[in-house]
């Protein structure tokens, strides 16, 4: 979690960081005045869009709008999370990540302690579990039973290695016997979906049983559940974890620990239904493949999938459900598309699987059969249409009502853009007017960008910030900042923050103020500001943020002025207050 990573860590881990060095390792940059640009990594360009800047240890893209500093980049471009990106820049920096308690009482502390042992306790327990597994394909007096499947299978002992797959002879409790010491252990398998507790009151027994084992590892390669494949006629064919502490398998992916393993520089990855498909794509040469655990590929897995790679195909069987499961993971995805990546899809033969159609024809026709996918908008389009009679005017205005909620999920993009005009295209006659109603009702994406990089209106306040922002050092120009605290007026609280905090760390950077705002909402107002073009330059910005200061000041002494007049027609003035209203009337008066 964010908050378990002291705030002065991630400051100085910031101020050791040169941004430019650190995205110049992943992206050309070339010198253009006193900042360096190059193509955007984040879509795609012919014209170099991308600025960094030493100066603010900021990026920003003028052509997508993507912008941050090197935790965001990293995050974006290397595709981690907050803790990873953390992680990662401190490696580089040679820095061991501390972390702090971020509970506030000891009861909260305790809790907070013992979550965390819990968790690690259960990632130990399982990976035992699974070298146990492991071991039994090896030593089980029926091994030879699921040794010989796997072969049927065409799998190799290299690759059952390189997926942990192991295997469990049909017992009640062959796993419980070895694990299960004592009450605490076997209520800890219960919790981790291992075992199952016995309605007549006798000892819990495997969930587990007679059944090839397919550990499913996290991110990071750590054991949080299994899939197992029964041997024989038994049901179910494939029997999964329950969600349980550590496991939630609609945020999880099967394979994707050991495709990045397999491949340091993913490019794709295939989603595929099942363990076995994975496996034995694997064992083909295509060791890119995942499977979404039983579940319709969900948002939050979508979301992992583009982190990782710029191309998902999703490969579904021809049939009804593959068809619906496809419409699911569209759906799914549309709030996520943007330019860069691609999502496609891609059905097999009827009778037909990737383990099938794999080990009857090949890596390359199976490859060949993944260029023919099917991309979203084209998937999109033929569905929808095929829905309507397109001979019929009414059919035709039938089929832009539909694509509105769809287009309406969709993000600002080319791809979106070409999408309505795609649609619009079916029309003939008149297309142009109804391209142009569709995208009245969506935002093309320079209409959107510019939407999100223009303040609203020049206000002092809004102005003083974006300065302060580019130059943080402008706050040592003020005697008594505090005192703006006491105006009524939006942006003045946010203005008299950042002024302390530049204040008190004179050395501060853009980047290191905006990442102090990242999990607060006025951190999208600030990025907003940082990228904002004023026109304002250098040598002017001390004047002209000494001047934005004045007018607010003096906004806030017509506040109370105004404030002491009403009191005084009310008769509610103190000696005091008099004297301070004759000094600001006569102030006013000069």
């Amino acid at each position: 979690m964010a908050g378990l990573i002291p705030r002065q860590f991630i400051d100085d881990l910031l101020a050791r960081t040169d941004i430019v060095e650190l995205i110049n390792g992943r992206v050309t940059l070339k010198k253009a005045g006193k900042n360096y640009q190059a193509c955007c990594p984040f879509h795609t360009e012919k014209t170099p869009s991308f600025s960094v800047s030493p100066d603010k240890q900021f990026y920003h893209c003028f052509g997508c709008g993507e912008h941050g500093n090197a935790i965001s980049f990293l995050m974006e471009y290397d595709r981690l999370d907050f803790v990873d990106a953390i992680e990662e820049l401190a490696s580089m920096q040679g820095m061991e990540v501390p972390r702090e308690e971020r509970s506030h009482t000891p009861e909260q502390q305790r809790k907070y302690q013992q979550a965390q042992q819990q968790k690690q306790s259960d990632y130990q327990l399982l990976e035992q579990v699974s070298r146990f597994y492991q071991q039994q394909l090896r030593v089980a007096s029926d091994k030879d039973v699921a040794i010989n499947y796997l072969k049927s299978r065409g799998l190799s002992g290299e690759i059952a290695k390189r997926f942990g797959i192991g295997y469990i002879s049909d017992n009640w409790d062959g796993m419980m016997n070895t694990f299960a010491h004592n009450h605490q252990l076997a209520k800890q398998l219960i919790d981790l979906g291992m075992a199952i507790e016995s309605e007549n009151g006798r000892r819990p027994y495997d969930r587990f049983r007679g059944r090839i084992m397919f550990p499913i590892r996290e991110k990071r390669g750590k054991v949080i559940g299994f899939g197992g494949r029964v041997l024989g006629d038994g049901t179910p064919k494939y029997l999964n974890s329950p969600e349980t502490r550590i496991y939630h398998k609609g945020q999880e992916l099967y394979g994707l620990y050991e495709a990045k393993q397999a491949n340091k520089n993913l490019q794709r990855l295939v989603v595929v239904e099942g363990y076995m498909d994975v496996v034995a794509l694997a064992q083909h040469g295509i060791d890119y493949a995942v499977a979404s655990l039983g579940t319709s590929t969900t948002a939050e897995q979508l979301q992992t999938l583009f982190r990782t790679v710029n191309e998902v195909i999703c490969c579904y069987d021809g049939d009804r459900a593959g068809r619906e499961a496809a419409w699911r993971a569209m759906d799914n995805a549309l709030p996520l598309v943007r330019d860069g990546v691609s999502l496609k899809f891609v059905f097999l033969p009827d009778g037909e699987d990737p383990d099938s159609l794999v080990r009857q024809q090949g890596q390359q026709a199976f490859e060949q059969v993944l260029e023919q996918a099917q991309p979203l908008s084209k998937f999109l389009l033929e569905n929808l249409i095929a829905k309507v009679d397109m001979t019929s005017l009414e059919g035709r205005a039938s089929l832009a009502e539909s694509f509105q909620p769809f287009l309406n999920k969709m993000p600002a993009s080319i791809l979106k853009e070409s999408l309505i005009n795609e649609i619009a295209n079916n029309f003939g006659t008149g297309s142009e007017h109804l391209a142009k109603q569709l995208s009245q009702a969506s935002p093309s994406p320079a209409q959107a960008q510019a939407k999100a990089n223009t303040p609203t209106r020049t206000t002092p306040a809004r102005l003083a910030i974006a300065l302060l922002l580019e130059s943080p050092a402008l706050a040592q120009t003020l005697p008594n900042p505090q005192v703006l605290g006491q105006l009524d007026q939006p942006g003045v609280s946010l203005l008299t923050e950042l002024l302390e905090i530049c204040t008190r760390s004179p050395n501060i950077n853009s980047g290191q103020i905006i990442e102090m705002f990242r999990d607060r909402v006025e951190g999208k107002q600030l990025a907003k500001l940082l990228c904002w073009e004023h026109q304002i330059n250098a040598d002017n910005a001390e004047d002209v943020f000494l001047d934005s200061i004045e007018k607010l000041l003096n906004t806030l002494v017509e506040q109370r002025t105004e404030l002491l007049l009403q009191k005084g027609r009310l008769n509610q003035l103190t000696a005091q207050e008099k004297r301070e209203l004759q000094a600001l009337l006569n102030e006013q008066s000069l």
